[in-house]
């Protein structure tokens, strides 16, 4: 009899237990988690083919604002394609730059532009029920969204330099003060607290309770500045980024959080400036950015004679920052790279020869390397087209993947590139095999 109630009292207590323990247990599956340098869902490999769809937001906007059909049609074709993780735009600073997005989520008053984040909410929520993960950049150190320099207006820093100006250097080296910009710094946590704390008005789940989101990303390409003078200020980017990361990782311990850098070319060109920023404990992966023609590799104008080296130099770059993901022992992202339409045309009935070549390379290096487990080439054009012929974005034209200060149809991967979308399936197709 006392084996009998003490067979039934086990019974009870395991499913107690199992009850109690099941909500938690639901509440926390899906997430992205790292085992050195892998990713895990759930505890099975996760390996992705993703894209830049940084507009997807201003998309899901209602009303005539947005566009939500040419959204959810946008997405239905990516994932047929096996494009299944999404880096999007998480913040907007109004600004006086000449080649900027309007409208922005974040105005100077200090107040948010709630349609907008509305439609982040319903782009988040029609990526989850196509079981997609995004990976959100909260501030940017380019002009096309606004940005750093925008903060460092708003916060005491002076007058904005705007790159349209011609002065490059100026502007970077101006940008690199917001990570010393005190009163920036707290709007922008103040910011960061608000958004990962924010209630999806689809859904109702909090962000930093959302499956769909993989990561934070401090920033879109963040770089310690430009040239000689900013060498002094390095130790503060790299401070900048294990506190600003440790913030986030206070706030939610759901998510991984990464850079957003660039790699070695993004790192005053020193592979020592990215290492000491990804050893943050806070810093869960390694991201890369490679630009082929802006780096000087690449001619639009020579594309038979300069591709040979430009395959050459781009092995080199990714096989480098390969090799500090196994030092360091961390998953590593492409999350950028591109290549023009053959020669610079912005038709969407030209010519992608030399993209696709340059597409296929890097997938092929991306399936034979243990720490490689994603990227995200740039960029999803989707249904957009450029609406001028001098192929200039203006305030109140749909977006393509190019951002404002770009020609429209540039760097674009359209809907009806497929040739382009075909290489992008079969390289999906390969690496869900593995």
């Amino acid at each position: 009899m006392k084996q009998q109630v003490l067979k039934l009292m086990i019974i009870v207590g395991v499913a107690l237990s199992m009850a109690c323990s099941s909500p938690e247990e639901k509440e926390n599956t899906g997430f992205v988690k790292v085992d050195k340098t892998q990713f895990l869902i759930d505890g099975e490999a996760y390996n992705y083919v993703g894209t830049n769809f940084w507009y997807g937001a201003y998309l899901g906007m209602s009303d005539e604002k947005g566009d939500r059909e040419r959204l959810k049609a946008e997405l239905d074709i990516l994932v047929e394609h096996g494009v299944t993780n999404l880096r999007i735009l998480g913040a907007s600073e109004e600004s006086e730059f000449e080649n900027s997005l309007k409208p922005t989520i974040l105005k100077p008053d200090g107040s948010y532009n709630e349609e907008l984040l509305v439609g982040l909410d319903y782009l988040l929520a029609e990526m989850a029920k196509r079981d997609m993960k995004a990976v959100i950049f909260l501030n940017n150190y380019w002009e096309w969204s606004g940005g750093m320099m925008v903060y460092n207006s708003w916060y005491g820093d002076g007058p904005i330099v705007d790159p349209a100006d011609g002065d490059w250097e100026a502007y970077m080296y101006q940008v690199a003060q917001f990570y010393k910009n005190e009163k920036a710094q707290e709007a922008f946590r103040k910011y960061i607290h608000f958004l990962v704390n924010r209630t999806n008005t689809v859904t109702n789940t909090i962000y930093a309770n959302d499956p769909a989101i993989m990561a934070w990303q401090l920033a879109n390409e963040p770089r310690p500045g430009r040239g000689a003078r900013s060498i002094p200020d390095i130790p503060v980017y790299v401070d900048w980024v294990d506190k600003t990361a440790g913030y986030i990782k206070s706030l939610d311990s759901n998510h991984l959080v990464s850079t957003g850098s660039e790699g070695k070319t993004g790192s005053l060109d020193s592979m020592e400036v990215f290492v000491e920023t990804h050893k943050s404990p806070n810093i869960d992966y390694l991201t890369f950015h490679m630009w082929a023609k802006n780096w000087g590799w690449f001619k639009a104008d020579d594309m038979e004679g300069t591709f040979p080296n430009t395959i050459k130099n781009a092995t080199e770059y990714i096989t480098s920052h390969l090799s500090v993901a196994e030092e360091l022992q961390k998953p590593i992202v492409m999350e950028e790279f591109g290549l023009g339409r053959d020669y610079e045309s912005t038709e969407p009935s030209s010519s992608v020869e030399y993209r696709n070549k340059y597409y296929a390379m890097v997938f092929e290096m991306v399936e034979n390397n243990e720490a490689f487990v994603g990227s995200n080439f740039w960029s999803w054009g989707g249904l957009g087209a450029k609406q001028h012929e001098d192929a200039k974005w203006r305030v109140g034209d749909p977006f393509t993947g190019d951002p404002p200060q770009e020609p429209q149809g540039l760097n674009s991967v359209f809907a009806n590139d497929s040739s382009t979308l075909a290489i992008i399936k079969k390289h999906s197709e390969k690496l869900n095999k593995h």
